[in-house]
């Protein structure tokens, strides 16, 4: 019994010394963007109390969090029961993690075989190799529209038989409303633009377009102008990618336009036009609501977190998770979207060689002063948890990483 209690005393010790030890290595950038978190590397073979709650007990004493915020909740998804709480209903920011509702709601209100589509019409007829008539290039927002599917829209022109295109080229943007940025992003960020038409994630669309036909000898005696289909145009080829392959990289590697343009995915599903964000934030309640989430202490501004009008507790998004967990449809291809500790996406240089490698898969989250992290993990005793992590006031980064690292591997060991 003495040693037991030596040996907890013992691991609050190091776990606070720890928490007080400032990075060596400069941060990063505040964004949570395609880069991988880096984490300092500390001693993780603490001698543990062996109850998990006194785990984490441990590890909240800290002089970190007379500074800073915490929210902290780990759901026992195999005995049905919350394992343990801490600050879970404080409201706070949730950076990237932020993703997890856009991808749950995603799947919950499209289904996982929806696909994200680029289209081109035209009107009009071809007579001595001539278009008489206009191109009509129409946006979906699909973020992996790249040089394949450009070269395929080409070759439809092609195959009309025509070298000129004397009329117009429209470009069809009402997908979406027109505002380019999201509501509450920092001007001074590297925000991606928000436009339903996209080259290689680049608002590049018509000069790339232009450029090809160009090349291949096609003449274009039409100015660019923007407007609407009409209901007489044909239709000269489409392009499309699935709801994985988007959420894939936008999970796993926290890309934000990936995000936002899955957010007005669903806004535009009821078939409002122009899809706004407030459609987008509806129907993400209506997710949160079937999720037993219900009140008015959370914000939704954006899909992908960058905005700083964005507040959930760690409450919500562990619900969130449990709900999704409960759901097959959405849980498999949401698990197999989330990093993996250790092995891949942004928590691949995290917890390595620990027992929270593979079997942690999270959601992490980073901007200025945030940092966070939510998914699920595999206990020692197989039990599958939800958990869900947010520090805020945290000036250094790294100190929020640490934090949620030990968390996870107080989960595992």
């Amino acid at each position: 019994m003495k040693t037991n209690i030596r040996n907890w005393i013992l691991s609050f010790l190091l776990a606070s010394s720890i928490g007080s030890m400032q990075a060596q290595t400069a941060d990063s950038l505040d964004i949570d963007t395609c880069e991988i978190d880096s984490i300092v590397e500390l001693p993780y073979e603490l001698p543990w109390p062996q109850n998990v709650q006194e785990r984490l007990d441990t590890l909240t004493h800290n002089t970190l969090f007379e500074r800073t915020q915490l929210g902290l909740m780990v759901y026992d998804l195999t005995a049905d029961s919350t394992l343990y709480t801490y600050q879970a209903k404080q409201v706070l920011r949730p950076a990237s993690t932020m993703k997890l509702l856009t991808a749950i709601a995603a799947l919950d209100q499209l289904g996982t075989k929806y696909e994200f589509r680029t289209s081109l019409y035209y009107t009009g007829e071809v007579k001595d190799s001539v278009l008489t008539g206009d191109l009509y290039c129409v946006g979906g927002m699909d973020p992996l529209f790249g040089r394949n599917d450009m070269y395929a829209f080409v070759e439809s022109v092609k195959a009309l038989g025509i070298h000129t295109v004397r009329g117009r080229l429209v470009t069809v943007t009402n997908f979406k409303e027109s505002e380019m940025l999201g509501e509450g992003w920092c001007w001074d960020d590297d925000n991606p633009t928000l436009t339903p038409l996209l080259y290689d994630g680049k608002d590049e669309f018509v000069s790339r377009f232009t450029q090809l036909l160009v090349g291949d000898s096609i003449t274009l005696d039409a100015p660019v102008s923007e407007g609407t289909l009409p209901k007489d145009a044909l239709m000269l080829c489409s392009r499309s990618h699935s709801i994985q392959e988007v959420l894939n990289p936008m999970m796993k590697d926290s890309n934000n336009l990936y995000a936002e343009s899955m957010f007005f995915q669903i806004g535009a599903s009821q078939g409002a036009r122009p899809a706004k964000a407030s459609h987008a934030r509806q129907l993400i309640k209506r997710t949160l609501s079937k999720a037993g989430i219900t009140g008015s202490q959370y914000k939704i501004a954006d899909g992908s977190g960058l905005s700083l009008y964005n507040y959930v507790s760690a409450e919500l998004l562990t619900k969130l998770l449990v709900y999704a967990y409960r759901n097959d449809r959405i849980y498999r291809d949401l698990y197999v979207s989330l990093p993996i500790a250790g092995e891949d996406g942004t928590l691949k240089k995290r917890m390595k060689d620990t027992p929270a490698q593979i079997n942690v898969r999270a959601k992490t989250g980073t901007l200025t002063g945030i940092s966070s992290l939510a998914g699920y993990a595999v206990a020692a005793n197989n039990h599958v948890l939800a958990f869900s992590i947010i520090n805020q006031g945290v000036l250094k980064n790294a100190d929020g990483r640490n934090f949620q690292d030990k968390v996870c591997v107080a989960l595992c060991k």
